[in-house]
């Protein structure tokens, strides 16, 4: 083994180590863990040297880009194989379209409101400007349940189900809008003289694939695993079934459809399987999307520089608010005249925290060598900052001012008695 390799893995295992030590004390604490790793790595310095006029780094942006995807594909197929169809029917379609129009809604009004603020400072617009502000409203349009999910702990238990379904569900269904959005959107800054229905043919034709082949590979699995007992057991199930994850999601990239579709369709189709022993599967695959988005957020603070963040939070806490806004009108939109009540529609459009899908999009921004790419990770670390420390730790409150929650036992008199 050399010498920088074994280096790498000292360092990386370290920091991996580090990062699990501090989620494990978030959980403690009642705070994110993202939000922690994220420091951690900002803290770290990521240039270790310098030979001859080349710098020398623990982590260069193309490697961060590769194990952004790697990542990204471990998250959204956890997130398909945990979505559970019976238990969610109720809100599915309220679900689908925060998840689907929602995401388009915010993405266009995001972007018409990024254009007009472009103007208005006097930076002119351009044929670049309509690509990059559509790429903004869909990078941040997507939202992170788990992080909700972690500081909704002191209530647990004691919120609506059909309102933790719909926040879980919705933000199952929209990673995937969000990084077809985000496709089109760099498809369209680097399509240098080709022609913008060639571009959407193109997205289709990735959306199309990824859904047909994600489909096709998670049944195929399906049926391997449930033919063959000897694979379908908590030893082999983890183990196979990361092995044909990998097998799909590279051919499917390889065939011009989309991975990450892939990989989250795949994960629906294995997660609803009556064949499989779910519980094993859904427990391996949460360890590795534990894993995926450790790392993912850790590369996001190795990779961007502090100072860059520093001078990115101006703009980024405009982009937080108009966020808010625009999550406002469009959640009350799309829940006119259905089961919620006006209160819990209020509080699902405050708990649209932004997490690892918005990290991962401006890493593939930035690696995409375009103009405006390396402007992106500060632009959305500091806006999923934003959401953890001033939206997030208000969800509690919010929930106990709105009377959403139930009494706890211990305030129940007749089980005190």
């Amino acid at each position: 083994m050399s010498h920088p390799l074994a280096l790498y893995l000292v360092a990386f295992g370290g920091l991996l180590l580090v990062s699990v030590l501090l989620d494990d004390l978030a959980a403690r604490i009642r705070v994110p863990g993202i939000l922690m790793v994220l420091l951690l790595g900002l803290l770290i310095e990521n240039h270790v040297g310098v030979v001859g006029d080349q710098q020398i780094t623990l982590l260069n942006i193309n490697q961060a880009q590769q194990i952004s995807q790697a990542a990204l594909v471990l998250v959204l197929f956890f997130g398909g194989l945990t979505t559970n169809w019976p238990a969610v029917r109720g809100v599915i379609k309220p679900a689908a379209r925060l998840a689907t129009v929602g995401v388009l809604i915010t993405a266009v009004l995001i972007g018409w409101a990024g254009f007009g603020l472009s103007a208005a400072s006097g930076g002119g617009t351009n044929s670049a400007t309509l690509p990059r502000v559509l790429f903004i409203g869909a990078m941040v349009a997507s939202t992170d349940a788990s992080a909700v999910l972690v500081l909704l702990r002191p209530l647990a238990g004691r919120l609506p189900k059909r309102l933790i379904d719909l926040i879980e569900c919705e933000s199952g269904f929209n990673d995937p809008m969000a990084v077809v959005l985000a496709g089109l959107a760099l498809a369209l800054a680097g399509g240098d003289g080709v022609a913008a229905g060639v571009l959407v043919t193109d997205v289709v034709r990735q959306f199309v694939l990824g859904i047909l082949l994600g489909f096709i590979g998670g049944t195929l699995t399906l049926q391997l695993l449930g033919s063959r007992l000897t694979l379908n057991h908590a030893a082999m199930l983890p183990v196979v079934s990361l092995a044909l994850l990998m097998v799909l999601t590279g051919g499917t990239l390889l065939l011009g459809g989309s991975p990450l579709l892939a990989a989250y369709v795949a994960g629906l189709v294995l997660g609803n399987g009556p064949l499989l022993d779910r519980t094993a599967l859904a427990e391996a695959h949460s360890s590795y999307a534990k894993m995926a988005e450790l790392l993912l957020f850790l590369c996001m603070g190795l990779v961007v520089a502090p100072q860059d963040v520093v001078y990115a939070s101006g703009w980024a806490f405009v982009l937080f608010l108009l966020m808010q806004a625009v999550r406002f009108l469009m959640v009350h939109a799309l829940l006119w005249h259905t089961i919620f009540t006006k209160s819990e529609q209020i509080f699902v459009s405050c708990a649209g925290l932004r997490g690892a899908v918005p990290i991962a999009l401006a890493i593939d921004a930035w690696s995409s060598g375009i103009s405006w790419g390396a402007s992106m990770p500060p632009l959305a670390l500091a806006v999923v900052l934003y959401g953890l420390f001033i939206q997030g730790f208000a969800l509690v409150p919010l929930a106990e001012r709105m009377n959403l929650t139930l009494p706890s036992p211990q305030q129940d008199p007749d089980a005190a008695a």
